[in-house]
């Protein structure tokens, strides 16, 4: 007995100690990003720079994101951003290329940008142009700036040189790093990558660290969820090129963070690398995710793609000790037990369409979702975090953050004109009957279609999500309701005593 004691105690404290430490002080992030949304929203092609002691993110849905810490972002409108564009400071300029013929120029990162020409000195086809696609401009140490651009399909990754007089002008000779090889199975296309001879290689991005040129690219397409990053290294801008022994650099195929690709590598306030990805939703549409990036003895870049809160740029020194070791705790649970003192414990959404249940919002899958109906004003879904049979243990848990994914097309909210505000509010309870408030968005003036907020860490086995508000102009759907944080143990009233055995 004492020894339980003493290990019951000690864990605790390890706990306490824990919690004192890191959660509820220390800033998280968790993916895909909660971006604002203004006239553009962040739906993947994610070209990051840091200019001015800022980092300023472009994206596939228009307009800029600003940040000074890559935690917080603010959007800024930006005129004519085209699809997959990037933008790149050079002598004082900025300029701006995208899936167009167009190169764009302004004074500022944030515009107003106007047309400086098209693309002069392209080659034929035959040498993979087809009028920039996905195109990449990389200034090298010596102020040399280089072109890269992926050919169609299986085609592979081109570079050339830019005069740097005329950053619209090719110089030199253009040089084919790599086209698709089937042998590499996460670079073809399909759900399983099982289209052997078909892929499609785009979104190419350049990273130099310790004297090595990494080359990032994306397969299978967008449109699959095996969508992955992958790179290619050399000593020398222009190549030749290695296959990284690691490959693929990002890859996931379930869970709510899924298809990371297209996206860019940049060195962050804390001195560490980050990189930064396209979420690709399984209902459709795109969002950000962004993660840390570490370099191994060998010089393979290694980054783990995460869909749980993670420590933010510069709260951990160790790139590798980056987990904050929270977990989503929600997963599965919509059955609740009766006769554990939940008031109708079968009941856990205040409402639902048809095929469109609580479950849906609590199933790790951003392919369904729940749907309240539309007559109901103050829409509730309610979990119990304990396992649903009368004859289990009641587990207890200590919850320290939500994520909530909301559907639609973010046009025709409540709130700003044109954009998505949602407001809402977390409870939680430990018998099912009492709640209190332990998150309060009622008054959330900001637009996202994501959304991230941490919770004081807190004891309980029921919480219940209540939407105060939402966009009137389509349906309220949401794809992913997420709790954070960690079993802490059992509660008492339902732990039977065992009957001592008497030995005769």
């Amino acid at each position: 007995m004492k020894r339980i004691l003493a290990f019951a105690v000690t864990a605790v404290c390890a706990s306490s100690l824990l919690q004192a430490q890191t959660l509820g002080e220390d800033a998280r992030y968790c993916n895909p990003l909660p971006m604002e949304i203004g006239q553009g929203s962040a739906s993947g092609d994610v070209s990051v720079f840091k200019w001015d002691g800022k980092y300023y993110m472009f994206c596939t849905g228009g307009g800029a994101w600003v940040s000074e810490d890559m935690l917080n972002w603010d959007y800024h409108y930006v005129a004519d951003v085209p699809v997959a564009p990037d933008v790149c400071p050079y002598n004082g300029k900025f300029y701006m290329t995208g899936n167009s013929s167009n190169v764009w120029v302004a004074d500022n990162p944030l515009g107003p940008y106007k047309v400086l020409g098209q693309w002069k000195g392209t080659p034929d086809l035959e040498h993979g142009w087809s009028q920039g696609f996905d195109p990449h401009i990389y200034v090298d140490e010596d102020n040399q700036p280089y072109l890269f651009w992926p050919g169609m399909a299986i085609s592979g990754i081109y570079s050339v040189k830019l005069d740097p007089n005329d950053i619209t002008q090719f110089v030199g000779p253009v040089t084919h790093h790599f086209s698709f090889n089937p042998d590499h199975v996460w670079e073809r296309q399909g759900e399983k990558n099982e289209f052997t001879d078909v892929a499609w290689i785009e979104g190419p991005w350049i990273y130099k660290h310790d004297g090595t040129y990494y080359l990032q690219y994306s397969a299978s397409g967008t449109q699959w969820r095996t969508y992955a990053e992958g790179y290619y290294k050399s000593d020398n801008i222009q190549g030749p090129y290695e296959y990284a022994s690691n490959n693929p650099l990002l890859r996931r195929t379930d869970g709510i963070v899924t298809g990371p690709a297209h996206g860019s590598m940049v060195t962050g306030p804390d001195g560490n690398i980050w990189q930064f990805y396209t979420v690709v939703l399984r209902s459709g549409g795109r969002r950000v995710g962004m993660d840390r990036v570490t370099v191994d003895k060998d010089g393979n870049l290694v980054c783990n793609v995460t869909d749980t809160p993670q420590w933010a740029p510069g709260v951990v020194k160790d790139p590798a000790k980056g987990d904050s070791g929270s977990i989503i705790v929600s997963v599965g649970k919509t059955t609740m037990s009766t006769g554990q003192g939940f008031p109708g414990a079968a009941k856990v959404a205040s409402s639902s369409k048809p095929g469109r249940g609580p479950e849906y919002a609590l199933d790790d899958n951003t392919a369904t979702w729940w749907e309240p109906s539309d007559d109901d004003k103050t829409p509730t879904l309610t979990i119990s975090l304990s396992p649903a049979v009368d004859r289990d243990r009641v587990q207890t848990f200590r919850i320290d953050g939500s994520r909530i994914l909301f559907g639609g097309s973010g046009r025709g909210f409540s709130g700003s004109a044109g954009t998505p505000v949602y407001k809402y509010k977390i409870e939680t309870s430990m018998d099912g009957k009492t709640y209190k408030t332990v998150l309060d968005m009622s008054g959330n003036d900001v637009p996202r279609n994501v959304v991230f907020d941490e919770i004081k860490p807190v004891e309980c086995r029921y919480v219940r999500l209540t939407m105060l508000d939402w966009p009137k102009g389509s349906p309220l759907s949401i794809l992913d309701f997420s709790v954070f944080g960690k079993a802490t143990g059992y509660s008492p009233s339902q732990v039977p005593v065992p009957t001592p055995m008497v030995m005769e």
